[in-house]
């Protein structure tokens, strides 16, 4: 079943006088269940994509669907409403909020549920045990490690039981050990929950953990790959490459 769809979609930015174009008429399908990564150069676009899909920005020309739903037709209210109960958000600083405890982070995109306190308490300690810090959920970010951290984001983006869960450069700010536990703990969201992932990263070893790659050199997709699976649970870039829709 097809989770995204993306359609001839154009999109530039004015940078004074000038107009910079970024992605020139992509068109690509994403699967449910689905971990794809996202790879290119810095100003290839695949950020602006990854934003694009996300519903934070709306392209110049063509259409993105998630889910059924073409996100360009949703006014500024309704795509506010769609993205708390679709989209799950990864960033590559946590954009966790310093002055609240683990428990308090992950509760937050429940705030705008009509889940009671106790029940939002409950969701988001059970996904702290989930990601491995139930013995964290009274401290507070600066208290944490970088892995922590961002093992609390995630904690976060899944809260809300979302549809898709987009990364942008989830491990930039980790060190490789941590980066691996991070891309480890993608994988079984992948692979246990089933959860639909779309990551950006400039990091080759951080896309290998995906199942498919899909490559962009300026504003368009050039090739995909796909990637197996070695007998310890790390993606091995296979041998197949594809040219991108």
């Amino acid at each position: 079943m097809i989770l995204v769809s993306v359609r001839d979609v154009h999109k530039s930015y004015r940078r004074g006088a000038q107009t910079v174009p970024v992605l020139a008429g992509i068109s690509f399908d994403i699967a449910e269940g689905e971990f794809l990564g996202l790879m290119g150069p810095s100003g290839s676009g695949k950020t602006t994509l990854l934003n694009l899909i996300a519903g934070i920005d709306q392209p110049d020309r063509g259409r993105v669907t998630v889910a059924g739903t073409d996100i360009g037709q949703l006014s500024e209210g309704r795509l506010a409403d769609w993205r708390a109960r679709t989209i799950g958000f990864i960033f590559q600083f946590y954009n966790l909020m310093p002055v609240l405890t683990a428990l308090e982070n992950v509760e937050l995109p429940l705030l705008l549920t009509g889940l009671s306190a106790r029940e939002r308490r409950e969701r988001a300690g059970l996904l702290l045990e989930m990601v491995g810090l139930a013995d964290r959920v009274t401290h507070y970010p600066s208290e944490l490690s970088g892995g922590q951290q961002q093992r609390v984001a995630i904690a976060r983006a899944l809260v809300a039981d979302p549809t898709l869960i987009v990364a942008d450069e989830p491990t930039g700010d980790l060190d490789r050990d941590s980066a691996t536990e991070i891309l480890c703990l993608m994988q079984r969201l992948n692979g246990e929950l089933g959860k639909t992932i779309v990551m950006v990263t400039h990091d080759a070893r951080a896309a290998a953990h995906a199942r498919a790659i899909m490559h962009l050199e300026k504003g368009e997709l050039s090739r995909r790959e796909e990637v197996g699976t070695d007998d310890a649970g790390t993606g091995t870039v296979g041998p197949k490459h594809e040219p991108a829709a």
